[in-house]
């Protein structure tokens, strides 16, 4: 069991062993785990402190030199503060950086509504070239994270700051554009991502037992999107719902209405932040407060 973010920290003190990484942060080393790789190699983080546009700005200038870049911050900082960086100087240059936001979506708890990022995807989606993706645990962060050493152009990972769950395992397969669909269940199909993969999962299992089979889909690659496997679960399955930490707004849920508007229009049932702002509290009271629970699920069946 592991924090997203901590997975993240855990990459980069191994990655860090080719010598053309840097890091950067905006003085979150300790909460975003960046300080792992700080600690093995000092000389190659770069702590530009509560600057997250200079942040932005800084690791395109890196990585336009030719070094691999991981810049970090929480996901309010780096979707809000820095938006027009990353638009115009990342993506609009198509500069080869990985913007790894942590503390994303209401999992934040504690910190409260001016901390709790739900607009992210919705933001990164829509910035021409952009990759957004998110992985789900310990696993699929490293091998997501790795995919984006090997990927050109700006991308956008999505980590969280809680424990969750481990879903993968080391012989678990990713590719950007890709998903993974757990199950072959006919009764319906929950489209899902990030730290709200491992609800759905629990959901399907206690739906099973009430003799209903779903589907799982893991939408780990927000952008692009899998729309194969989107049309095939609509196309195969009864019912379709989406859940995540994130605004319903411009989210996954949105994502896939899209896909199924212009290829196989069917109802789709969202799950999420419904236009309000986050409350501050344990995150998984918080999650129950906006309905991102099992029961949620399993009364949309």
């Amino acid at each position: 069991m592991n924090s997203t973010r901590k997975a993240y920290g855990e990459f980069l003190s191994e990655y860090g062993n080719n010598e053309n990484v840097v890091v950067l942060d905006a003085d979150l080393a300790g909460a975003t785990k960046t300080d792992m790789f700080m600690k093995k190699f000092p000389i190659r983080h770069i702590d530009v402190g509560i600057a997250e546009q200079d942040l932005v700005g800084t690791a395109c200038g890196l990585a336009l030199s030719g070094k691999i870049v991981f810049a970090s911050t929480f996901a309010m900082f780096m979707a809000g503060r820095a938006y027009d960086q990353i638009r115009n100087t990342a993506a609009y240059s198509h500069v080869n950086v990985n913007l790894c936001a942590t503390h994303a979506g209401v999992m934040v708890g504690e910190d409260g509504p001016t901390h709790q990022c739900i607009e992210d995807i919705a933001l990164m989606n829509v910035i021409p070239t952009m990759k957004v993706l998110a992985p789900a645990d310990d696993v699929s962060t490293k091998k997501i994270l790795e995919l984006c050493t090997k990927e050109d152009g700006p991308k956008y990972i999505r980590l969280g700051r809680s424990d969750v769950e481990d879903v993968y395992n080391s012989d678990s397969k990713f590719e950007i554009g890709g998903s993974n669909v757990f199950g072959n269940g006919i009764d319906g199909t929950i489209y899902t991502y990030g730290s709200t993969l491992q609800i759905a999962l629990k959901a399907k299992e206690m739906l099973k037992a009430n003799g209903i089979d779903v589907r799982v889909v893991d939408l780990y690659s927000i952008k692009p999107v899998d729309r194969s496997v989107i049309i095939k679960c609509a196309k195969e399955t009864e019912k379709l719902v989406s859940m995540e930490d994130h605004s319903i707004i411009g989210g996954i849920g949105s994502i896939v209405s899209n896909v199924l508007c212009e290829e196989y229009p069917k109802k789709l049932e969202k799950i999420g932040i419904n236009d309000t702002f986050g409350k501050s509290g344990n995150w998984k009271d918080v999650y129950k407060y906006f309905g991102l629970t099992e029961d949620n699920i399993i009364s949309k069946f």
